[in-house]
């Protein structure tokens, strides 16, 4: 499961970001308005964890903006203001819970999972395949297709593959990349990034004519559909 991290207080990202990857979970996060609002309606993330305050802005109104353009995806505030006034402004601009600091993260784990599994309810069964133009990809079997062609992938290609496809439209960095596929604490001067993108790409893109997957000079790669 994707999750976004979208907090002005960087002791408290850092404390969920690293809890939340312990828990299993795919984490990123962000403190800059216009990039948080970027990335949460580009309904990639399974969930959105906001602050009440962005860059001097309210969340809230960051929360009305993106549930204008992302209706799936769950969201928990996390913030220090305990008004009751502020927690129903909060679920009237359309998130799901509001948690006030201090918190259990144990607590928090389970409203995460509640959540999940509501959005899930909603979402069709279908989504363990992701069609791009004429890329298939079964998550449940690990079955990836070109048209009628299957093509066959190593573990960490798939997941290298999935990583592409579930960001698609997004510039990934190399780090971001390395973060994700080979855990953070992976060498940063390595070139495995490259090598393993420079395999994937001759499976999924050498014999067609339209490409899916670019590099972006100088920071990373891009699947566009």
């Amino acid at each position: 499961m994707n999750i976004l991290i979208i907090q002005k207080d960087v002791d408290i990202k850092k404390y969920l970001k690293k809890g939340l990857k312990e828990a299993g979970y795919s984490v990123e996060d962000s403190s800059d308005w216009e990039d948080a609002y970027y990335h949460a309606v580009s309904g990639n993330y399974e969930l959105i964890i906001l602050d009440s305050i962005i860059e001097d802005k309210t969340g809230i109104e960051l929360c009305e903006k993106i549930r204008k353009e992302n209706s799936e995806s769950g969201i928990i505030f996390i913030s220090s203001e305990d008004k009751i006034e502020k927690k129903v402004e909060a679920l009237d601009a359309g998130a799901d819970d509001y948690v006030t600091k201090p918190f259990s993260f144990i607590e928090l784990l389970g409203r995460i999972r509640a959540i999940i599994r509501r959005t899930a309810k909603i979402s069709a069964a279908g989504n363990n395949i992701i069609t791009i133009k004429d890329l298939s990809i079964d998550f449940l079997t690990r079955e990836v297709k070109r048209g009628d062609k299957l093509i066959e992938l190593t573990y960490k290609e798939f997941s290298l593959l999935e990583y592409l496809v579930r960001n698609k439209n997004l510039v990934l960095s190399r780090t971001m990349i390395k973060e994700k596929i080979w855990s953070i604490n992976f060498t940063s001067n390595t070139n495995i990034v490259d090598v393993y993108m420079t395999h994937l790409r001759s499976k999924i893109d050498r014999e067609y004519k339209e490409k899916l997957i670019y590099t972006v000079r100088g920071v990373g790669y891009i699947l566009k559909g």
